[in-house]
């Protein structure tokens, strides 16, 4: 066969768009764009498409294989360098530039290990510079010379130059790439060294990059059973694919002038892909150039590669396109090329254009040089703009056998007529005639019409066994299988050779025989491609063009049953083609008797038998087979989920049906769950489902209406949206993901919810906003604008937690210390008032002070910071203003008071509380900006944000020089802080870096450095919180004797404070080990009791009341002095240290040594404020005996005590004054440890009855104090202490007492709580002594109620119960200056015990916050059984060690069920992907028919029914009298808004009410009503579309049986008939039983089916002439034609309907009943259903009339 010629499309003169650029820049000049100076390259856009980040979105993505994905004419990118500079673009896009150190000699893309984008890589003289998407630059330093680079799909290929032993030792990369160590899977990071001899990596002359921070390796190929090392080569090498889709690596030898091929050989048994090369398939072609395209089959993939041709330069310069071996066709530059492109600074050629080079090739496109010097961008074939085409041609390339379909390409190719391969302005339509003319020109060419041929036909008499195998099918299959070249061996050795050679000619028998076959395939694949394209309804006029061209070949290949297939699906293909079938052909034909396969048939077929039907598979065309294919890949995976869902067995990919499929990882419990995860794997979405027929995907969505309520908890997220549940799929995305994921689970929906919103009925339209409220209560606008650190706090979740509840503004008000307080004094001041304005102005000075502590806790962790903005901290104000007089500011006098000392400790508490807002971030908070918020000089505000950072954690990215640069700086209160965060940030670690720099300040240590007392204490913290649970011999020792050495500094009523610390850090760093902590038990308790001054261990009485300031600190001045012990300073130390050692340890042992007095006696020799501390201690260690109850309380007060207290009120009490005082204060101080012990252990619990127990407590002393003795005493406590105790201890205990039940209510916002907290803080000096102290446990209490907010609360784990503790030391100070006892930072160390358990539902379709009911469920102990109670979100959850399970519950949102495993494990951290809650987020879904409580908290869904009741009455009343039906539609459209948020649903109502056809069909608004009220009742929006499908088919049935017009032109309406008959059979599964019914009932009623059923037999059974056109068509085999185009159309319903087979099956099967049957009067019909199955059972009825008209 001759090689045709074809034109070459020329897209354009080629010039490198960088050479535009840099001229748009000014940088070049006309010399410098000679091509010596610059190099470029083009690649296409698949190169650097980056792997999607959304997973969910990338799994749902068909385009890889259900659509073309031809780029555009200009959609190459292109890399262009010059110098150092490399440009990126495509087309008139730049999209990057890169600048090298030196020149880059070449770039390439390459896709490296544990790298998701491709690497951009530049090779330069010494180095090679990888530039990623993120902006990282990677240098390796290159020892050698590198002649070329490639990437392949195991690294980056490195070529060394010819010179591979010079080592370029004085290359010296920048230092700020990353290029200092490289990692080593071996030995980790290790320091580049310089080549050894007898490296392969410095021997082979090939090597390999994996990645750009490992060494290259060499390159090993097996040969002979020895690892060898690849050699150098200098030819050029591509990869291409054979024309039977193999792989060829081809080689082009430019001085030879030829292109070597060597096929290669994929053992696919190998699972690395090793590809072995066999020498004896090779080939050579002589080529001047080469450059691998695609054009053939741009769609199909050889394996991992996609189907690659080669065009070649010849000799003669002459260019060839070759698949393979085989020579397609040869192509031409069109005639007057350079006269047309002569304007581009280029004479033109005087003699012929010639093509001297092809390069930079694209796809289909390749840039051609022209001996002018002219480079030209051609195209080598367009891409049809006729999807029908490019399917027809990609079909037949995965369905024709490999000599076949080389001969049709041959064909195809070598045509000049052929306009949709040259003509670039063809129009799809002229590309499909094109194509069918194609075919019909080899159907007339090389195979005879059937009226000039004779059908091959067997013999009666001569019938084999040979000639009854080559009638079966299975010889038509297996001769698709077959090589071509068998055939003539099959036809000269078979026994009916003969048969054939005398009907062909001996001469062209086996040759017209092979074409026959060939066109027999062609036949299959397309029809293959048919049934696939009629389960996509938008594919309705591609069917039709088919089902035409389908039909002309069944023509000439004789297949009736075929031709009558087609013309029942459309019968104006008979008028088109103006044919009529001949009558029936010989029985015996082997080519006509089978039956075309049929997807609709099998799925009918299927749905009532069941797939286990093996003559069911018949229906399935062989290619849907073949999971590669992508054309017919949209039907295999319809059929493979139909296939699950029937039931069919799975053999790995393989289904019983025939068909294969993918699974996608999950569990699943029935066949719907199987299927879900099959459409997962196979990419199939809820957006697919809409292009099935309606009646094909009514049980694909029964299936997943069956798996939406309880899905299994390990499905992917795709797998839940398919079924409906998009809050599974974001918290599964967030929960894999992180909270960064992007994925926008509503344009993964329909289509046409795309560009909808969800509309939502504003829940809080009629409430003020904060802004409104809290600008409203200030009476001052002034201050209205000033930052106080807690503006961000009102937010969407606050406000549906509090609603209208202004408790969130009154803490800000409480809290806010950057606002002048408001002063009330007489509006005309005298000289006195200026004093009392003072003194009222310093009270309140010390209450302003005290905020940041309670502002630190109400905003902790609440809001984030952009790491390129300061940090705001707000200021603190400590002046006043006065009301009365226009708001007069007052400022504290400095002659009268030390305004400095009073604000420097608070200003570091203000510190601290702007650095606890901060939300954690999701990586780490980066050094700079730390350093970015340093001030210029030392300041206390900042030393307190960097405690703050240390808190959480942020100080972990700080170097050791940066500590030393805030050390120099010798400001103690910074340094203070800055170990203390140090410490905190890694709390648990040991760090030997921060163990030593702590150690430094610790004076045992160091005794040489004298330190101030401040930073001593600060130390010993830090080495608690750094060793903290290590139990560290060393450290415990060192800890315990620091608890009995006085510190060095000068401040001697600072060393009980060192004490406590050095009590504190022991107790952390053995927390609750107990016994096991100690290698030394005894010596090491003993010594703790003798701190205490425990009974037994004292040496000498001591005075039995408090002593003095004085005398304390005489008695301070040793702590130890041989056996002298000072209990005063170590008591407190030591009893905490003994209490968290020994922390939940129930030591009963331990817990006795800690001695409570019980006698008079005892009692002289412990401090009652001891006595508090060591009821703590007991409680903690017995930790389980703490009850919510008042005998507990009562009971830890000892017998005698409560003698003399109940004694006392009788006044019969014996003995001194002092000795009932010491009762007093002792039962006072027993009371309030008991309280603290309680609000410990039940913090965060917001328990019921510890709340009630302990506000009785607090109201019990705030009554003793105010002298109020209410009648009904709840808790039967002795009346009038306060006569015997003073009003400081009474105070001191009611604000522990009350903030213990902050503690208890931490982050509820209790309401009664809260009211006694604001009652406190409002009380003036005058009703009690409200100092420093007492106004820090008030502010305190206030942040604790709302802590975070109200997000957070506390945990009672070991190391929050510790931080507790030491918040809540019993000392409280005296002023904002006081660190003696306690240093003050500590009090902030309750961070380290704040979890975030706190838990908001977020309707995942419209992202707001709702409420939602929860059903939680927590563990059995040993105080209660396991308990299931209900909270309403947002809400805070029990903790991780208790919790159980938590349920969504409630009849508006689909159920979730969060599993849960009891762990004594603190709760999960911001960014931890473990955590079941996402970060406190619960996506819900809400059921379509509910409205959020928000609008209707009562619940009103059942008024739904009478709703659309009424507003159907209204709009047909409306309707009746023809008024405007405005007022009903608004109804209708705010009705389906207020109980549904589906975008769809809204939209079919609004264009239900718009319709100006509304009026016209009252029936038919009727019937929308109710559709809508069902989809809306039910949650199934989807059914809109099968309603109003089959409501509208019908209706257009019945129109045209009535008028006789022809309603329906297309194919749509057929095939979706024939969706109608598997709809039907789905109802029959559903009343049988082979489908399951989900817990709603049938997803379709039915009535309704029953109802559709009924009416088609109708419409049919009452069609006049139907009987007579089935009359003839059984009889003569004709269809109506002329002017009788309903009647066809109506015939073809009728045989569809009923299932009536062709005429020659009918035919058979009365020959077979009336063989040898002589009386005809007796029914056939039983007969006839035996042999006719599938027909139905008016068909079988309707064929016994014709056999007795045949036989009258």
């Amino acid at each position: 066969m001759s090689i045709k010629v074809r034109q070459l499309t020329v897209l354009g003169e080629f010039r490198p768009f960088g050479l535009t650029v840099e001229e748009a820049d000014g940088k070049v000049s006309e010399a410098a764009t000679s091509p010596e100076k610059y190099h470029y390259s083009l690649f296409g856009p698949e190169v650097t498409r980056e792997t999607p980040s959304d997973p969910l979105r990338s799994s749902l993505d068909l385009s890889s294989d259900a659509s073309a994905t031809s780029s555009s004419e200009f959609g190459e990118h292109e890399l262009f360098v010059r110098g150092n500079r490399i440009i990126w673009s495509m087309g008139t896009r730049i999209y990057k530039r890169y600048t090298a150190e030196s020149a880059v000699l070449m770039v390439r893309w390459c896709r490296m290990d544990s790298i998701s984008e491709p690497v951009l890589c530049a090779l330069q003289a010494d180095c090679l510079s990888f530039y990623t998407a993120q902006g990282d630059v990677f240098c390796t330093p290159l020892p050698y010379y590198v002649a070329s680079i490639w990437p392949s799909k195991i690294g980056l290929l490195i070529q060394k130059a010819a010179d591979v032993n010079r080592a370029t030792s004085t290359s010296s990369p920048p230092l700020h790439r990353r290029d200092i160590s490289r990692p080593s899977k071996e030995h980790g990071f290790s320091h580049f060294k310089p080549p050894v001899k007898d490296d392969p990596a410095m021997v082979s002359s090939l090597l390999v990059l994996k990645h750009p921070l490992e060494e290259p390796q060499a390159t090993y190929f097996e040969e002979r059973g020895k690892l060898c090392l690849m050699k150098d080569f200098e030819e050029e090498v591509f990869l291409a694919t054979d024309i039977d889709a193999m792989p060829v690596l081809y080689f082009l030898f430019s001085e030879q002038k030829m292109l070597l091929g060597i096929k290669l050989h994929i053992d696919k048994a190998n699972k690395e892909g090793a590809i072995d090369i066999k020498p004896l398939t090779t080939w050579s072609l002589p080529a001047v150039d080469a450059s691998p395209v695609l054009v053939t089959r741009p769609r199909v993939r050889a394996g991992a590669f996609l189907f690659t041709d080669v065009v070649i330069l010849g000799a003669e310069n002459q260019l060839f396109l070759y698949s393979g071996q085989h020579c397609l066709c040869r192509y031409m530059l069109p005639v007057g090329l350079g006269k047309d492109f002569a304007t581009h600074g280029l004479q033109p050629l005087r003699g012929e254009l010639k093509i001297i080079g092809v390069k930079d090739s694209v796809e289909g496109r390749v840039n051609v040089t022209c001996n002018n010097g002219q480079v030209f961008r051609c195209a080598l074939r367009k891409f049809p703009f006729s999807c029908l085409v490019n399917d027809c041609i990609t079909v037949m390339a995965e369905g024709l056998q490999c000599p076949y379909y080389t001969h049709f390409l041959s064909l195809l190719w070598g045509d000049n007529s052929s306009s949709y391969l040259a003509d670039s302005n063809s129009h799809p339509d002229q590309e499909w005639e094109s194509f069918s003319s194609e075919i019909s020109k080899f159907c007339n060419k090389f195979v005879h019409p059937p009226s000039k041929r004779n059908y091959p036909a067997r013999s009666q008499k001569e019938t084999t066994a040979w000639d009854f195998l080559l009638s079966s099918r299975f010889h038509a299959q297996y001769r698709k299988q077959s090589s071509a070249s068998l055939l003539p061996i099959l036809a000269d050795s078979s026994p009916s050779a003969g048969l054939y050679k005398c009907n062909y000619g001996r001469e062209q028998g086996v040759e017209e025989l092979s074409y026959y076959m060939q066109l027999g395939e062609v036949l299959d694949s397309l029809h293959a491609l048919y049934e696939s394209l009629k389960l996509n309804i938008l594919r309705k006029m591609d069917v039709e063009h088919l089902a035409s061209l389908l039909c002309t070949v069944s023509v000439y290949l004789g297949k009736t049953k075929y031709i009558d297939y087609y013309c029942r699906d459309f019968p104006e293909i008979l008028m088109e083609l103006q044919y009529n079938p001949p009558p029936v052909i010989n029985e015996d034909n082997a080519l006509a008797h089978l039956n075309p396969p049929s997807v609709f048939c099998w799925l009918e077929t299927s749905l009532k038998n069941g797939c286990k039907s093996v003559s069911n598979s018949n229906n399935i065309p062989t290619l849907m087979c073949n999971s590669k294919s992508p054309v017919v890949g949209w039907a295999r995976k319809v059929l493979s989920f139909f296939s699950l869902l029937l039931g069919a067995k799975r053999d790995g990919a393989t289904l019983s049906s025939g068909v294969n499929c993918e699974i996608a990882n999950g569990s699943a419990r029935s066949r719907e769950e199987i299927m879900v995860l099959a459409m997962v794997a196979e990419k199939f979405g809820r957006q697919h489902l809409d292009l099935l027929p309606v009646g094909v995907s009514l049980p694909l969505r029964h299936a997943l209406d069956i798996c939406r309520d309880s899905p299994p908890l390990d499905w992917p997220a795709a797998a839940y949206v398919l079924v409906g549940r998009e809050d599974l799929a974001r918290a599964k995305l967030r929960k894999e993901h992180g909270s960064q994921s992007s994925a926008d689970l509503v344009s993964l929906s329909v289509p046409y919810m795309l560009h909808l919103q969800p509309v939502t009925v504003p829940s809080s339209s009629s409430e003020p906003s904060w802004l409104e409220v809290s600008s409203s209560e200030d009476p001052d606008s002034l201050y209205r604008n000033v930052e106080d650190g807690m503006e961000h706090i009102f937010n969407s979740s606050t406000q549906l937690r509090y609603g209208r509840d202004l408790r969130l503004n009154e803490v800000r008000r409480l809290l806010c210390s950057s606002r002048p307080v408001a002063i009330q004094m007489s509006i005309n001041p005298s000289a006195s008032d200026q004093e009392v304005q003072q003194a009222k102005l310093w009270n309140l000075a010390q209450r302003t002070t005290a905020l940041p502590f309670g502002r630190g806790a109400f905003t902790l962790s609440t809001t984030y910071t952009l790491l390129t903005e300061a940090l705001v901290i707000p200021k603190l104000v400590l002046a006043g203003r006065l009301p009365a007089q226009q708001n007069a500011t007052v400022n504290l006098d400095p002659n009268i008071r030390n305004i400095s000392e009073l604000s420097s400790w608070p200003e570091f508490h203000n510190g601290v509380a702007a650095g606890l807002r901060l939300a954690p971030f999701q990586g780490k908070m980066l050094r700079s900006w730390i350093q970015y918020n340093k001030p210029e000089e030392p300041s206390f505000t900042h030393a307190g944000l960097l405690f703050a950072f240390g808190l959480h954690g942020h100080l972990k990215v700080l170097a050791t020089t940066d500590a030393y640069r805030y050390l120099s700086e010798e400001h103690d209160v910074t340094s203070a802080g800055l170990l203390l965060g140090l410490a905190a940030s890694n709390r648990g670690t040991m760090d030997p870096e921060i163990s030593k720099t702590l150690n430094v300040h610790i004076p045992s240590r160091q005794p040489e450095i004298e330190l101030p007392t401040l930073l001593q204490v600060a130390a010993l913290m830090g080495i608690g919180l750094l060793f903290e649970g290590s139990a560290h011999p060393l450290t415990m020792k060192m800890l315990l004797g620091e608890i009995g050495r006085r510190s060095s500094g000068e401040n001697v009523l600072e060393w009980e404070g060192y004490a406590v610390a050095a009590g504190s850090a022991l107790g952390l760093v053995a927390l609750g080990r107990g016994a096991n902590a100690f290698s030394f038990a005894d010596s090491f308790v003993d010594q703790l009791l003798l701190y205490m001054g425990a009974k037994g261990f004292y040496m000498e009485k001591t005075a039995k009341r408090t002593p003095p300031a004085d005398e304390q600190i005489r008695n301070s001045g040793q702590i130890i002095d041989g056996k002298q012990v000072n209990f005063y300073v170590t008591a407190p130390g030591a009893t905490i240290a003994l209490a968290l050692i020994c922390l939940k340890t129930e030591s009963e042992e331990i817990a006795k040594r800690i001695y409570i007095p019980t006698t008079r006696f005892d009692l002289q020799y412990v401090r009652p404020d001891f006595i508090m501390l060591r009821i703590i201690a007991r409680s903690l260690i017995m930790w389980s005996r703490v009850q919510p109850s008042r005998e507990w309380v009562e009971a830890q007060v000892p017998e005698f005590i409560r003698v003399v207290i109940f004694k006392s009120q009788d006044d019969t009490v014996t003995g001194d004054e002092c000795e009932l005082e010491d009762v007093c204060q002792a039962y006072v101080n027993i009371i309030t440890g008991a309280c603290i012990s309680l609000g410990l252990k039940y913090a965060g619990t917001k328990n019921g009855d510890v709340q009630e127990l302990l506000y009785n407590y607090a109201i019990y002393f705030l009554n003793e104090m105010k002298h109020v003795y209410p009648p009904s005493n709840k808790l039967l406590l002795p009346k009038g202490l306060l006569q015997q105790v003073d009003r400081g201890t009474v105070e001191l205990s009611m604000h522990l007492i009350v903030l213990s039940l902050s503690l208890v209510m931490a982050g509820s916002g209790h309401l009664q709580t809260f009211r006694l907290l604001r009652y406190l803080r409002s009380r003036s000096s005058a009703e009690g002594h409200m100092n420093y102290g007492l106004q820090m446990a008030v502010s305190l209490g206030i942040g604790f109620l709302f802590l975070g907010g109200g997000m957070q609360t506390f945990s009672t784990s070991n190391s929050a119960i510790a931080a507790l503790l030491i918040t809540l030391y019993p000392r409280l100070p005296t002023g904002p200056n006081d660190n003696r006892c306690h240093l003050q930072a500590f009090r902030h160390l309750y961070v380290i015990a704040a979890e975030s358990r706190w838990v908001q539902t977020v309707d995942v379709d419209t992202g707001l916050p709702v409420y939602c009911p929860l059903e939680v469920t927590v563990n059995e102990t040993d105080f209660y059984r396991e308990t299931t109670f209900c909270e309403v979100t947002p809400c805070i959850l029990p903790e991780r060690s208790v919790l159980k399970s938590v349920q969504v519950c409630g009849p508006r949102y689909w159920s979730q069920f969060i599993q849960l495993e009891t762990e004594d494990k603190p709760w999960w951290k911001a960014g931890d992907k473990s955590d079941p809650f996402n970060e406190g987020v619960l996506y819900i879904k809400r059921k379509v028919g509910s409205c959020p409580y928000a609008d209707d908290p009562v619940g009103c869904q059942s008024l739904l029914s009478r709703a659309m009741h009424k507003v159907s009455g209204a709009s047909c009343s409306t309707i009746g009298i023809g008024n405007n039906p405005q007022d009903s539609s608004f109804e209708v459209d705010q009705l389906v808004s207020t109980f549904s948020a589906d975008p769809s649903l809204i939209a079919f109502s609004k264009l239900y009410c718009d319709s100006p056809g509304r009026s016209c069909d009252p029936n038919f608004n009727e019937f929308c009503l109710q559709v809508l009220y069902e989809c809306v009742s039910k949650d199934r929006p989807a059914l809109l579309q099968v309603y109003l499908f089959l409501y509208t088919m019908i209706e257009a049935m019945w129109e045209q049986v009535q008028n006789r017009l022809l309603v329906v032109h297309d194919s749509l309406f057929l095939s979706n008939l024939k969706a109608s008959l598997v709809a039907l059979a789905y109802g029959d599964a559903l009343l049988s039983g082979r489908l399951s019914c989900t817990n709603g009932g049938d997803i379709i009623q039915p009535i309704f089916i029953e109802s559709l059923r009924k009416r088609i037999e109708d419409i049919l059974t009452n069609s006049d002439g139907i009987q007579e056109s089935l009359s003839i068509y059984l009889s003569k085999e004709q269809w109506p034609s002329g002017t009788k185009r309903t009647d066809a159309v109506l015939l073809a319903w009728y045989l569809l309907w009923y299932s009536i087979p062709p005429p020659s099956v009918v035919s058979s099967a009365l020959k077979r009943i009336l063989k040898g049957k002589s009386n005809d009067k007796l029914s056939m019909v039983p007969l006839l259903r035996l042999l006719l199955p599938i027909t139905h059972q008016k068909g079988i009825i309707e064929i016994e009339k014709f056999r007795i008209s045949l036989g009258r």
